[in-house]
C-alpha cells in the first residue's frame, strides 16, 4: 500500500482546518452580545439589574464550568462530540430565551413580575448557550493548536480566538441591518446562526498531524543545529519502518486522527534523549519545542503554584471584562438618559449597539495582535510569552480608569475599545502560556480547569455592579424627572430607572481598578518566574554524560 506523509505546513488540509475553526469560533462567542438584548429582555419581563446580571452570569458559568468536560473529551476523543453537543445546546438555549421574550408577562403577572420557576428556566437557557459556545471554541482551538507548529501556534490560535471575539459584532450587525430594533428576530438569528456552523465543523474541524521535521522542532528539522538528526531515516532503524509506514497509510485512508499525531510526537521524542552540551544555550534561545514541554495534569496541576498564579490573574482580568461587557449596554443607556428630557429609545439603542460592536471588533483585534506580539517576543527577542500578561493587565486597568471618568455616552467607546482589545488579548495569550507551563498533551483539559477562574471574580464583580445600580434607582416613579414622559410611552420601562449617570455604577469600577492594578503586579511576578526557570534550565548541567553521533552529549532528565 502506498504511503502518504502528513501534509506540509502550508497545505489545503491545514488551511481548511484553520478556516473551519474560524467559522466555528465566530459562532461560539455570542455571549459577548448579551448587552445587545439584555436590557430589552429586562424591560419586557420586568427583571431588575441584579437578576439580569444573574442571567448574564449563567452564560459565563456555562462557558467556564463546562471547560474541563469539553477539554477532556476533545483530548481523548477529538472535536466531533463537543461540536455535536454545541449544536444542541446553542439551538435550544437561544430558542428558549426567544420563547420567553416573545411570550412576555401574562396579564396577572404584570405587577408581580416573572415567576421564580420561569426565571430559573431562563437562567438555564442562557447557561446552555454558554456551555455550547465553549464546546465549539474548545474544539476549534484544540484542533488549531495541534495543526500548527510552535513558531506559528500563537498566531494561528490567535486568529481562531479572534473569531470568538468578533462573534458579537457579526451577529449584532447582521440583526441590526436586517431586523433593526427587532429583538425577537435577533434571538432567532442567534439560535440558527450559532448552531448550524457546528454541523459544518463536525466534518471540517480536525487536528492535522505535524510532519516529523517540524514537530521535532528547529533543532531537528528546519534550521537544524550542526550535528543534529534531520531526516526520518536517521530517526528509525529498519525494524521500525513498518509501523511508521502503517501510520502514514492510516493518514491517507482515515485522515488526521489523534493516534497519528501522538505516534509522530512519540517517535521524534524517542530519537532525541541526548542533547549536546554545546546545543543547550541555542535550545533556550530558540525556545522549547513540543517535545521539551512538561506534561502536568490531574492532581499535579492542582498542586502547582504556577496554576494558582495564572488562575488568579485570569480570574481578575476576565472577571473585570465580563462585568463590563455584560453591563455596557446599561451603562450606555444610563449616560444617555442623564439630563436628557427627550429620551429617544431608538437613539439610545444605537449607542448601546455601538458599544457591543466596538468591544467585539477590538476583542477580535486583541486576540490576533497579542498572538503576533507574543510570537515575535519569543522567537525574535527571546522574551517569555508570560511577560505579555503585564501589557494586557495594564490595558484592562486603564480601561476601568477611563470608564470611571467618562460622563458622556458619546465618549464611552474609548473605554469599550480599551477593554475589548485587552480582554481579547488575555484569552489569546493565556492558552499559549498554559501550553508552555503545563504541556500540550493534556492542553484542553488543563485549559478547561484554568478557564473556570473567571467565575470567581466575575460573579463577585457582576453581582456588585447589579446591586450598586439597583441601589441608585428611585424607590418610586414619582422621584423620576421623566414621570410625565413615561406616561406618554407605550413601553414605559424602556427608559433607565437610574438617572444619575456614571454615579449609578462607578463604585463597581473603583473595585475593578484596584483589582486590576493588583493583577499588574502578579503578571510581573509570573514573567519573572518563567524567566528564572529558563535561566535554571541553562545553568543546570547534569553530570551524567553519554556518547552520541554528534560527540559529547548531556542526557535529559
Amino acid at each position: 500500500m502506498a504511503s502518504a506523509k502528513p501534509p506540509g505546513i502550508v497545505s489545503a488540509p491545514r488551511i481548511t482546518t484553520l478556516i473551519a475553526s474560524l467559522l466555528v469560533s465566530t459562532s461560539s462567542g455570542t455571549n459577548y452580545a448579551f448587552s445587545a438584548w439584555a436590557p430589552q429582555l429586562g424591560s419586557r419581563l420586568r427583571i431588575n439589574h441584579t437578576q439580569l446580571n444573574v442571567i448574564g452570569l449563567a452564560g459565563n458559568v456555562g462557558v467556564y464550568s463546562s471547560g474541563p468536560i469539553w477539554g477532556r473529551i476533545v483530548d481523548k476523543r477529538g472535536p466531533r462530540i463537543p461540536l455535536i453537543g454545541a449544536f444542541v445546546l446553542l439551538f435550544l438555549g437561544y430558542s428558549g430565551v426567544k420563547s420567553f421574550f416573545d411570550a412576555g408577562l401574562p396579564g396577572d403577572a404584570q405587577t408581580a413580575g416573572l415567576s421564580t420557576f420561569s426565571f430559573i428556566l431562563l437562567v438555564f437557557c442562557n447557561y446552555m448557550t454558554g456551555s455550547g459556545g465553549n464546546g465549539g471554541l474548545t474544539s476549534s482551538v484544540n484542533s488549531t493548536a495541534k495543526t500548527f507548529p510552535d513558531r506559528a501556534r500563537a498566531t494561528a490560535t490567535g486568529f481562531v480566538l479572534g473569531g470568538f471575539g468578533l462573534s458579537a459584532f457579526v451577529f449584532s450587525t447582521l440583526a441590526h441591518v436586517i431586523f433593526a430594533g427587532n429583538t425577537s428576530a435577533f434571538l432567532q438569528i442567534l439560535a440558527l446562526g450559532t448552531s448550524l456552523p457546528m454541523v459544518i465543523g463536525c466534518f471540517l474541524v480536525r487536528p492535522i498531524p505535524l510532519p516529523l521535521d517540524v514537530s521535532a522542532g528547529p533543532e531537528r528539522g528546519i534550521g537544524a543545529l550542526p550535528g543534529a538528526v534531520t531526516s526520518t531515516s536517521a530517526l528509525i532503524d529498519d525494524d521500525s519502518r513498518g509501523p511508521l509506514l502503517a501510520r502514514e497509510s492510516d493518514w491517507e485512508l482515515n485522515g488526521p486522527e489523534e493516534p497519528s499525531y501522538n505516534h509522530i510526537r512519540a517517535l521524534s521524542r524517542s530519537s532525541s534523549d541526548a542533547i549536546s552540551a554545546d546545543e543547550l544555550p541555542n535550545r533556550r534561545s530558540q525556545g522549547r519545542t513540543d517535545d521539551d514541554l512538561p506534561n502536568i495534569t490531574g492532581m499535579q496541576l492542582w498542586k502547582s503554584g504556577d496554576f494558582y498564579l495564572l488562575f488568579t490573574i485570569l480570574s481578575i482580568l476576565a472577571g473585570t471584562g465580563l462585568m463590563y461587557i455584560n453591563n455596557v449596554g446599561t451603562m450606555s443607556q444610563t449616560l444617555y438618559a442623564q439630563n436628557n428630557s427627550q429620551y429617544d429609545e431608538v437613539e439610545a439603542g444605537k449607542w448601546q449597539a455601538m458599544q457591543v460592536s466596538v468591544i467585539s471588533i477590538m476583542n477580535f483585534s486583541g486576540r490576533i495582535l497579542i498572538g503576533i506580539i507574543s510570537d515575535a517576543a519569543k522567537n525574535r527577542f527571546k522574551i517569555p510569552r508570560s511577560y505579555c500578561l503585564v501589557l494586557v493587565s495594564i490595558g484592562v486597568f486603564l480601561s476601568q480608569v477611563a470608564a470611571a471618568r467618562i460622563t458622556m455616552t458619546s465618549d464611552l467607546w474609548l473605554a469599550s475599545a480599551m477593554l475589548g482589545i485587552s480582554y481579547g488579548a488575555v484569552f489569546s495569550i493565556m492558552p499559549q502560556i498554559c501550553i508552555e507551563w503545563f504541556g500540550l498533551q493534556h492542553f484542553s483539559e488543563n485549559w478547561g480547569y484554568l478557564s473556570m477562574s473567571p467565575m470567581v471574580a466575575g460573579n463577585l464583580f457582576m453581582l456588585f455592579f447589579g446591586r450598586n445600580l439597583d441601589a441608585h434607582e428611585p424607590r418610586t416613579s414619582l422621584q423620576s424627572p421623566y414621570t410625565a414622559r413615561r406616561e406618554n410611552l407605550l413601553t414605559p420601562d424602556d427608559i433607565p430607572r437610574c438617572l444619575e449617570g456614571k454615579d449609578c455604577y462607578v463604585a463597581a469600577l473603583y473595585l475593578t481598578m484596584f483589582m486590576t492594578f493588583t493583577c499588574i503586579l502578579l503578571s510581573v511576578w509570573a514573567g519573572w518566574r518563567e524567566h528564572q526557570r529558563s535561566m535554571d534550565l541553562v545553568s543546570t548541567v547534569p553530570g551524567k554524560r553519554s556518547r552520541s553521533r554528534g560527540g559529547a552529549s548531556i542526557e535529559r532528565r
